[in-house]
């Protein structure tokens, strides 16, 4: 309700500015091709990139390594696919989400903690890759490790807070 309630004045405003919509809607939809025929290469290399990794199976590899530093620090184990693929895929996290609710149940801990892990991230390396590559930055400087210490503290954040709020 409340989208239709901003489109609703969007359109007031609109009118009351005697603003044509559809030929202002039109302009922008026609300056956002250009735009799209730069950033869908990116889209398709990591597309492919992700869908090789994770039919590859290294994410599973690249969690079973893991797995014993995660279980000494307290994280369950059967997050860490969840953990890896969020920075890259926002879609393969769903899945990774998806199977965790599957095999546990979205109403468990671990259903829980991979709820607010999911929320409280972002996928860093994608949206860079997005970002940065439509406007043609290739030097990303400090963006990188800033966006990877935002995930660390998204992710420690939301481990702390699932164990204060959803124990056993």
């Amino acid at each position: 309700m409340p989208i239709a309630i901003l489109i609703l004045l969007l359109l007031l405003y609109a009118a009351v500015r005697r603003v044509p919509v559809f030929d202002a809607f039109r302009e922008g939809a026609a300056r956002a091709i250009p735009l799209l025929k730069t950033i869908l290469p990116t889209l398709a290399v990591f597309s492919a990139a992700m869908s090789l990794f994770r039919a590859g199976g290294a994410f599973d590899l690249l969690s079973s390594f893991l797995s014993p530093a995660a279980n000494a620090l307290g994280v369950d184990s059967a997050l860490l696919p969840l953990i890896l693929v969020r920075p890259v895929s926002g879609s393969a996290a769903i899945a990774a989400l998806s199977d965790l609710f599957t095999q546990y149940g979205p109403d468990s801990r671990i259903g829980y903690t991979a709820s607010v892990l999911l929320g409280s991230s972002e996928t860093v390396f994608y949206t860079l890759a997005l970002y940065f590559g439509s406007v043609g930055i290739k030097k990303t400087r400090f963006a990188v490790p800033a966006a990877l210490l935002s995930l660390l503290t998204s992710v420690v954040t939301g481990l702390l807070f699932s164990s204060l709020f959803f124990s056993p």
